[in-house]
C-alpha cells in the first residue's frame, strides 16, 4: 500500500537502495514488528532520504523504514534524492536519527561525539544542531567511554542510564566487573554510585603526588586506624578533593606543553572524533609536504587525556581539525592516483607500438594497482609525486603580529613616498575611509613641530589654524605626509595589503629575523620555519640537537648561527598578499 504518500513523490525499488553510515546499532525487534505491521496497513507516511552512489542510492536517513519496507514484501519505497558529500550524508543522518528515531542512549553518544567532530569541538553548536542542552549532550559525551560488554547491556535495555553514566566514570576493566555485579545481584542506581565511588578514586591509580595523602584522613588506609573499619583499602573518599587534585594535574600536564604546539588540550569522554593523528601516508595521510606545513597550523597539536582509562597520558602530533584533515586526506589520495595514471600513461607511450596479449594483461593489472594504491593513501613514487596545494590555518598570534609589522612598513613608505601619498590620501576619501585619520596623532604631532605648550584637545579650529598656520614649509609636509600614515592603523587588513601593493613594498628592507618574532612561535611551528628560511640547512646536523631543547635555548641557538644572513630574512608568512 503507497497511496499514502503524495503521486508527486519518486519512487525507488528497494533493490537499488543500499544501507549507509547509520548511528543506529540496534534494532528493537518488537518496535520493528510493529513498524512492519503499520506499514503493511498503512504504507509508508513519510519518504527516507537517500543519496545518489555511483550506479544506486545510498540510505542518509530512514534505515529502519526501509527494513520495515523489506520485511512488509514492498517492491518500491518513496525516496527523497538530495546530492550529498559523505561528510555532509553523515552529518545529515547523525542529527536526523538523533532528533527523529528513538535511539539507545549509546547510540546518541556515538552520534554526539562525531556531530561535535564536524562543529570542531563547540560544544554550544552541536547541542544547537542536536536540539539538546548543553547538560544533555555533555551527559552523553561521557557514555563513550562505556566499555562493549557496558555499552550491550545498555542498548539492550538490561541496565538503566543512571548505571551506565556511573560506569563510564570508571576504567573499563572496573566496568565490567562492576557490571557482572550489577546484573547479577539487581544492584540499584544509588548503591552503584556508592560502590564506584570507592573505585574509581583509587589512590594506586590517581595522577597527581600524593604527599599530602599520606595522613589524610580521607585516605581509607588511614581510615581503618582512625575509625576501626574501611570503607575499602587505597581510596579516597573526599571526592572533591581528589578530583580537584586530578584536575590541577591535568592542567599542568597541559601547560607543559603549550611552548612545544600551537595547540594544546585536554581530552575528554566524547571527544575521540574532534582530533585526528597526523599522517604522512596510508589511510589519512596528508602528504610529506602538507603534513610538514601541517606542523606550523593553528590547529596542530597535542592532547592530554582526561579519560579514565587513558588518564593523564599525552598525545601528540595531532590534528584539531577533523573536517580540514578529511579534505585534505582526499586531495592527496586524488592527487596520487592522478600521478600514478599520468605516470602509466607516459610509460605505456615510451612502448613499442606492437603490444602482444599478455602485455596488454599486464597493463590493465597495472591500472588496478595504480586504483587500489590511490585507495589505501600510498606514498607515491618520486617520479610519481603529486601535486597538491599546501593550505594551514595560522595561529591568532601570528596574524596579528604580522598585520602590526605591515602597519608600521606603510606608514614608514607612506612619508617616504610623497607622490604616492598623496594618491593614497585621495584614495582613502574616496572609500570613505578618511574617518581613519588619528586626530589625536595628528594633534600630538602639531603640538611638537610649532612647540605649542596647548595640552588640551583642538575643540577650536582657529587655535589649529593659528599654530599650522605658522609652521614652516618642512612642518606643513610632515603634517600632510602623517594624514595618510595616521590611517593605517585604522584601516582593514584587505585595504592595508592594497596600500602595501600599491607602493611596491620590499619586505626585505623592512624585516628582518629576530627573537621576538620567534617567542610568537611554538616549537614545531619554529622548526617548520627554521627548515623555510634556511636555518636548519645552515645548522646541518646540529639542527636535531638545537630542536631537543627548550624553546628559549632554541631562539638563542638560532639566533646566533655563523654567517647566516638574518636581516631581509622574510618567511612567506610575512609577506603581503600580491
Amino acid at each position: 500500500m503507497q497511496a499514502a504518500v503524495a503521486q508527486t513523490t519518486p519512487m525507488l525499488p528497494l533493490s537499488a537502495i543500499h544501507a549507509g553510515k547509520n548511528p543506529r546499532t540496534y534494532f528493537d525487534p518488537k518496535e520493528m514488528e510493529e513498524l512492519t505491521a503499520s506499514i503493511k496497513a498503512k504504507g509508508i507516511l513519510q519518504p527516507i532520504l537517500v543519496r545518489p552512489v555511483g550506479d544506486a542510492y545510498q540510505i542518509v536517513a530512514g534505515e529502519r523504514r526501509f527494513r520495515a519496507a523489506t520485511a512488509a514484501g514492498l517492491p518500491e519505497i518513496p525516496v527523497s534524492i538530495r546530492d550529498m558529500t559523505d561528510d555532509e550524508a553523515e552529518a545529515a543522518a547523525l542529527i536526523e536519527n538523533v532528533q527523529r528515531a528513538n535511539m539507545s542512549p549509546s547510540e546518541e553518544a556515538e552520534a554526539a561525539a562525531r556531530v561535535l567532530g564536524t562543529c570542531r569541538n563547540d560544544r554550544d553548536e552541536a547541542a544547537r544542531l542536536l536540539g539538546w542542552s548543553r547538560e544533555v549532550l555533555d551527559k552523553r559525551l561521557a557514555l563513550n567511554n562505556l566499555s562493549e560488554k557496558s555499552r550491550t547491556a545498555l542498548n539492550e535495555r538490561k541496565i538503566k542510564l543512571g548505571h551506565a553514566e556511573l560506569l563510564a566514570a570508571a576504567p573499563r576493566d572496573i566496568q565490567d566487573k562492576a557490571l557482572d555485579a550489577i546484573l547479577a545481584n539487581g544492584i540499584t542506581v544509588e548503591a552503584c554510585k556508592e560502590m564506584l565511588a570507592k573505585i574509581a578514586r583509587s589512590m594506586a591509580s590517581a595522577i597527581f603526588a600524593k604527599d599530602d595523602c599520606a595522613g589524610c584522613q580521607h585516605n581509607s588506609d588511614n581510615q581503618s586506624v582512625l575509625f576501626g573499619e574501611s570503607v575499602g583499602r587505597g581510596s579516597c573518599t573526599n571526592g572533591a578533593c581528589y578530583d580537584k587534585k586530578t584536575e590541577e594535574e591535568l592542567v599542568k600536564r597541559r601547560d607543559a606543553l603549550v611552548d612545544e604546539f600551537p595547540k594544546v588540550e585536554i581530552v575528554r569522554p566524547g571527544q575521540q572524533y574532534t582530533v585526528i593523528k597526523l599522517k604522512v601516508d596510508g589511510q589519512k595521510g596528508v602528504g610529506e609536504e602538507q603534513a610538514k606545513a601541517c606542523r606550523a597550523c593553528a590547529s596542530f597539536g597535542a592532547v592530554v587525556s582526561a579519560t579514565p582509562d587513558k588518564l593523564g597520558q599525552t598525545f601528540k602530533d595531532l590534528c584539531f581539525d577533523t573536517v580540514c584533515n578529511s579534505k585534505k586526506a582526499a586531495e592527496y589520495a586524488k592527487a596520487v592516483e592522478e600521478a600514478e595514471k599520468q605516470k602509466a600513461a607516459e610509460e605505456a607511450a615510451a612502448q613499442p607500438a606492437a603490444t602482444d596479449a599478455p602485455e596488454a594483461a599486464k597493463a590493465t593489472s597495472d591500472k588496478a594497482k595504480v586504483a587500489s594504491t590511490a585507495k589505501a593513501g600510498a606514498k607515491a613514487p618520486a617520479k610519481a609525486a603529486p601535486k597538491i596545494k599546501v593550505q594551514i590555518q595560522e595561529s591568532t598570534r601570528l596574524k596579528e603580529y604580522r598585520v602590526e609589522q605591515w602597519r608600521k612598513i606603510a606608514k614608514a613608505e607612506l612619508v617616504k613616498q610623497p607622490q604616492r601619498n598623496l594618491v593614497v590620501l585621495i584614495s582613502l576619501a574616496v572609500c570613505s575611509n578618511i574617518n581613519h585619520v588619528s586626530s589625536m596623532k595628528m594633534a600630538d604631532g602639531l603640538r611638537k613641530l610649532s612647540g605649542s605648550d596647548v595640552t588640551s584637545s583642538f575643540y577650536d579650529i582657529g587655535i589649529a589654524l593659528d599654530l599650522a598656520d605658522k609652521l614652516d614649509e618642512n612642518g606643513k609636509k610632515t603634517m600632510f605626509l602623517g594624514l595618510a600614515a595616521t590611517a593605517m592603523d585604522g584601516i582593514s587588513e584587505k585595504n592595508l595589503c592594497s596600500v602595501l601593493k600599491f607602493l611596491e613594498v620590499d619586505m626585505t628592507v623592512h624585516w628582518s629575523l629576530s627573537d621576538k618574532f620567534f617567542e610568537l612561535l611554538t616549537k614545531s611551528e619554529i622548526e617548520v620555519l627554521a627548515e623555510e628560511v634556511g636555518l636548519k640547512a645552515a645548522l646541518g646536523d646540529k639542527f636535531s640537537k638545537v630542536m631537543s631543547g627548550k624553546k628559549d635555548e632554541i631562539i638563542k641557538a638560532l639566533m646566533k648561527v655563523d654567517g647566516f644572513k638574518y636581516e631581509g630574512c622574510v618567511p612567506k608568512c610575512m609577506i603581503y598578499p600580491s
